[in-house]
C-alpha cells in the first residue's frame, strides 16, 4: 500500500510520471463525450433546420466546446469528490487521484479551465445560454453526492445529462423547446439506465463503505429490470421526438437501429452474468449515441439542411 501526497491510501507503486494535461484528460476519460454530444448536435441541427435550413458552424464549434468543457468539469469534480471513495474500492483504486499521478490541485486547476470555457461559450451563443449556465453546472457538482444521501444517485445523472439536448437548441434560437426537453428526457433517462447496469459491478464493495445505489440497496436483479425499463422509456420519447419534429425515414431508421442496440445490451447483461458488462456500457451504448447522430444528420440533409 502507499499514501499520496493527498492522504489517500491506494495500492501498489506510484505511477511513472506522465504529461500532466494527459492524466488529466484520463482522469475525466474525455473520449466518453461520445455518449451525450451526438445527441446536443441532433437538437442543434434540428434548430438549425427548423431556422432557416442552414448548418451554422461557428455555434455548432460553441457547441462542441460548451458540451466538452461542462463535461469535463462534472468528471473532475466527481472525481475529486470521491477520490476518498475511489480508494477503497478496488475496480477504482487506479484512478489518477488515488495513485498520485494526478493531484488535487492539477485536477481543480483543469476543472476549472473546463468551466471557464464552458461559460465562455455560453457567453458567446447567447444571453439566455449564459444566464441557464448555472442550472447546467449544479446537477453536475451535486451528482457524486447523491450517493451520500439517497439510493437513486442515477436520477441526478439523468437530470444532468438531459440538459444537453435543451442547451444544443438554445443555442441556436435562444428561446425554450419542447421538442429538445422530449430529446433531453429521452437522453437523461437512457444514460441513467445504462448507469444502473453499470453500478452492478460495485455493489459488494459499495455495501461494504455505504455507498447507495439502486444495485446496493434493492440487488441487481432489481437494477437490470429497472435499466430495461428505462431503455423501454428512452425507446418511446425518441419515437414522440421523430412525430414532433416531422422526421424522415432515415431518423427512423436511426431508432430501428437503436432499439436493436438495445435488444443487444440486454441480451449479453444478465443479473447472474455480468461478464460482458463493459462492453455493455461502453461499446453499446458509444454506438447508439453515433449511430442515431449520423442517421439523424442525413435525414436533415435529405429534408434540406444546406451545410
Amino acid at each position: 500500500m502507499m499514501t499520496t501526497a493527498d492522504g489517500i491510501v491506494g495500492p501498489g507503486p506510484a505511477p511513472r510520471p506522465t504529461g500532466k494535461v494527459k492524466a488529466f484528460l484520463r482522469l475525466v476519460m474525455i473520449e466518453h463525450s461520445v455518449f451525450a454530444l451526438p445527441f446536443a448536435y441532433i437538437a442543434a441541427l434540428t434548430a438549425m433546420y427548423e431556422w432557416d435550413r442552414n448548418i451554422h458552424w461557428g455555434r455548432l464549434l460553441l457547441v462542441t466546446l460548451a458540451m466538452v468543457g461542462l463535461r469535463t468539469f462534472a468528471m473532475a469534480a466527481n472525481r475529486i469528490i470521491d477520490r476518498e471513495i475511489d480508494a477503497r474500492n478496488p475496480r477504482t483504486a487506479h484512478r489518477e487521484l488515488v495513485t498520485g499521478a494526478v493531484s488535487v490541485k492539477h485536477a481543480w486547476t483543469g476543472a476549472l479551465i473546463a468551466l471557464v470555457v464552458f461559460l465562455g461559450a455560453a457567453a458567446l451563443l447567447n444571453p439566455l445560454c449564459l444566464a441557464l449556465a448555472p442550472v447546467a453546472v449544479i446537477p453536475m457538482v451535486v451528482y457524486p453526492y447523491g450517493k451520500r444521501f439517497t439510493h437513486f444517485p442515477q436520477a441526478i445523472l439523468g437530470l444532468a445529462q438531459a440538459m444537453g439536448p435543451v442547451g444544443g437548441w438554445l443555442a441556436v434560437t435562444g428561446s425554450w423547446s419542447w421538442d429538445a426537453a422530449v430529446l433531453g428526457l429521452a437522453v437523461g433517462i437512457w444514460i441513467g439506465g445504462f448507469d444502473l447496469i453499470y453500478a452492478c459491478q460495485d455493489v459488494d464493495t459499495d455495501r461494504e463503505i455505504g455507498v447507495r445505489s439502486v444495485p446496493a440497496r434493492f440487488g441487481i436483479p432489481a437494477a437490470i429490470v429497472g435499466a430495461r425499463v428505462c431503455h423501454a422509456v428512452t425507446t418511446a420519447l425518441f419515437v414522440w421526438y421523430a412525430v414532433l419534429t416531422g422526421a424522415g425515414v432515415f431518423f427512423w431508421l436511426g431508432l430501428l437501429i437503436v432499439a436493436a442496440a438495445f435488444v443487444y445490451e440486454h441480451t449479453i447483461v444478465r443479473p447472474h452474468d455480468l461478464s460482458r458488462l463493459n462492453r455493455a456500457f461502453f461499446s453499446v451504448n458509444g454506438f447508439i449515441g453515433i449511430a442515431l447522430f449520423v442517421c439523424a444528420l442525413l435525414d436533415l440533409l435529405v429534408r434540406g439542411l444546406t451545410p
